[in-house]
């Protein structure tokens, strides 16, 4: 799939180099001005092609060419999933729970990344499956793809900085006294590919959680994040004796009352990486998950 960037040099760039042209207006990172450089017609200016250490002045057009294929190792399967937002460059889904975001060992074909596939073929696209932000296979909500390797470095650029906010709810164990932020470091845990754990050897994490409903052995929380480390949500709060519940790792397992963890992405919002606008998106909680707050609230009235 063929995506085209153009841009007319604006008098701060008259007499710079392609180079500052593509690092301080497009704010490309080295890799990919490495791959555009390789590609054929990657870099043109006025329709001809051009070298990163040429200059360019006032009112010329330097065109940005990027070809993207399918991800050979992705299946694509037709899986319905939510749409909430599409253009050429970021996909937004609602990823359902109980649905993986990537495939690996037991699921090849029942992953997010399968039913992206299968979206992008049926409309005639190639691309690679880029997450932006991944989510737990047990939690539902907003996740954002990028459709082309600039928008993923851009989104992914946002994410390190801070500047790409999500916000989540879910239930915990116990009764949460107040709001609050937990600024705790996480690493993985020694001796697990999967589990991670609060260390000082870790890297930065900051949780901030609002609470939304007491419900007597549970609380329901909006959580936001300063940062995006691997199971930030469900370490943290595990770290100060509340964690979610239907936790099986860092909590207690009960299936028989609650069916997966009960955190939900919420809120998205970002500034686009090609337009510039600042877009945002919200989700309602799933049914499972409105259902256990129900049972659970149901619960709390009768012993009061």
């Amino acid at each position: 799939m063929e995506r085209v960037l153009e841009y007319a040099v604006e008098p701060q760039f008259d007499g710079e180099t392609v180079m500052t042209v593509l690092r301080r207006h497009f704010q490309m990172s080295t890799s990919l001005i490495k791959e555009l450089r390789l590609a054929p017609d990657g870099l043109k200016l006025n329709g001809s092609h051009i070298r990163t250490i040429d200059t360019v002045k006032s009112g010329d057009v330097v065109t940005v060419t990027m070809r993207d294929k399918a991800s050979e190792n992705i299946v694509p399967v037709n899986i319905p999933i939510d749409i909430v937002y599409e253009d050429e460059d970021v996909l937004i889904v609602n990823k359902p729970p109980a649905m993986p975001t990537h495939i690996s060992v037991g699921n090849y074909e029942n992953s997010l990344a399968n039913a992206v596939m299968y979206h992008y073929m049926s409309r005639g696209e190639e691309h690679l499956f880029r997450a932006v932000n991944r989510l737990d296979k047990d939690t539902s909500g907003l996740m954002a793809v990028a459709k082309n390797s600039y928008a993923h470095a851009r989104l992914a650029d946002e994410i390190s900085e801070g500047e790409l906010r999500r916000k989540y709810i879910c239930v915990v164990c116990g009764d949460v006294a107040e709001d609050g932020t937990v600024n705790a470091p996480i690493a993985r845990k020694e001796g697990s590919e999967i589990e991670r754990c609060v260390s000082a050897a870790g890297h930065e994490a900051v949780t901030h959680y609002k609470v939304i409903d007491r419900l007597g052995d549970y609380t329901v929380l909006e959580m936001s994040l300063e940062t995006g480390r691997t199971h930030q949500i469900r370490v943290h709060m595990a770290h100060i004796d509340h964690p979610l519940a239907g936790d099986w790792l860092y909590g207690v397992e009960n299936k028989t009352l609650v069916p997966r963890q009960m955190l939900h992405s919420s809120f998205i919002r970002f500034t686009h990486p090609v337009n510039g606008n600042v877009i945002e998106f919200t989700s309602k909680i799933p049914t499972d998950m409105e259902e256990f707050i129900k049972k659970v609230s149901q619960k709390a009235l009768k012993k009061t």
